[in-house]
């Protein structure tokens, strides 16, 4: 059974439930006339080892803090919709247009597949989607297919979760497609010639996403996060490891790239935060590189920050500066022009763009 077969549905009414190595997320969004509005908005912490590197580790525990957590704020809902952060194969691919559906299908999911795969098809789920039309160098009219692909253990993981935690997943999808649902309405100011990086720097890592017209056209995980630079920061300034992301609220990265000796006179954090952070920039570039370089007659026009690790003050001047791209933070209060009862801190908003876009799911 495909458990992506609810990838690209249109099912609702629930909750969306993010899940990441540090924490729960849970948003419930409900319609007011042309509006939305937040009902609820529920955190809570995860021990370590419970969710590592997009897998669930230890199911029966997740379980019981997703029961827990909806059951203190009073939520009650028998479904939901989650997301897989940075654990999937993206790729936009052409296929003749005269195929019908059937031919299609066994197309893409058959034969093209396993063609993208870095790990044996039929230890994968598969969704696809239509998203246009496109006429190649030789005059042929070909059909645009957005492929993804997930091992089939991890989704398997997820189902059993939600399954233990009394819930049905009414979708099951990618983190880097609830976040471009946060920010739809922003990418519609670019044109089809231009291209946003989307940067979602989670705990453990980082996924890239090379956005064309609201479409993934190339998603890469980096093994950077904000767990590297919290991690980074306590050992120059000789404070106990931790995995609060409170320490990062407060930081600020110079913008101005420094050489040389005068890091000399850095504060010993600032210096350690600042390797990480160039760190990410040169993989960023490398991937923003190596999508352009495949032929696509392209620009990257934006580069869009989220995740906790958006959190951190000036992270998107740093990557302007480094990048020579503009670059600016996701607010997905401001995205979606959400009524909040609450007051959502400016510093908690970015890490909270995945969660909102599950939300917006189960209106």
């Amino acid at each position: 059974m495909n458990r992506l077969k609810s990838l690209f549905s249109k099912k609702s009414s629930g909750v969306g439930i993010e899940l990441t190595p540090e924490r729960i997320n849970v948003v419930r969004l409900k319609k007011q006339g042309q509006k939305l509005k937040l009902q609820t908005l529920a955190t809570a912490e995860v021990p370590e080892g419970v969710f590592e590197e997009g897998q669930i580790v230890d199911s029966p525990t997740m379980a019981e803090i997703i029961q827990e957590t909806l059951a203190e704020h009073k939520i009650k809902v028998t479904q939901a919709a989650t997301a897989i952060p940075g654990r999937a194969v993206t790729r936009v691919i052409l296929v003749p247009a005269e195929l019908d559906d059937n031919e299609l299908r066994e197309m893409v999911l058959n034969q093209e597949a396993s063609l993208y795969l870095p790990f044996p098809r039929d230890e994968a789920d598969v969704d696809y989607q239509k998203v246009g039309y496109v006429v190649d160098d030789d005059g042929i009219e070909k059909v645009r297919v957005l492929l993804v692909a997930v091992k089939r253990e991890i989704t398997d993981s997820y189902t059993e979760t939600f399954a233990q935690a009394g819930l049905t997943l009414n979708v099951l999808e990618t983190s880097s497609f609830a976040l471009i649902r946060t920010i739809r309405e922003q990418l519609r100011q670019f044109t089809s010639q231009e291209a946003v990086a989307v940067v979602d720097i989670q705990f453990e890592s980082t996924e890239i996403s090379i956005v064309v017209d609201g479409t993934p056209h190339f998603s890469r995980a980096v093994p950077l996060g904000t767990s590297q630079i919290q991690s980074a920061l306590s050992r120059a300034m000789n404070l106990p490891p931790s995995r609060n992301a409170d320490l990062l609220q407060g930081l600020s990265v110079p913008s101005t790239p420094i050489t040389g000796g005068s890091k000399s006179g850095m504060n010993p954090g600032t210096a350690a935060i600042l390797r990480v952070v160039g760190e990410l920039a040169d993989e960023l570039r490398r991937s923003i590189d190596f999508y352009l370089n495949q032929g696509e007659d392209m620009e990257v026009a934006q580069l869009l920050l989220a995740g906790p690790g958006g959190a951190i003050s000036d992270l998107d001047e740093f990557f302007s500066q480094r990048l020579g791209l503009p670059a600016s933070v996701i607010d997905p209060v401001d995205s979606l022009a959400i009524e909040t009862e609450e007051e959502i801190s400016p510093a908690q908003r970015s890490g909270l763009a995945t969660a909102f876009g599950l939300g917006l799911r189960e209106v």
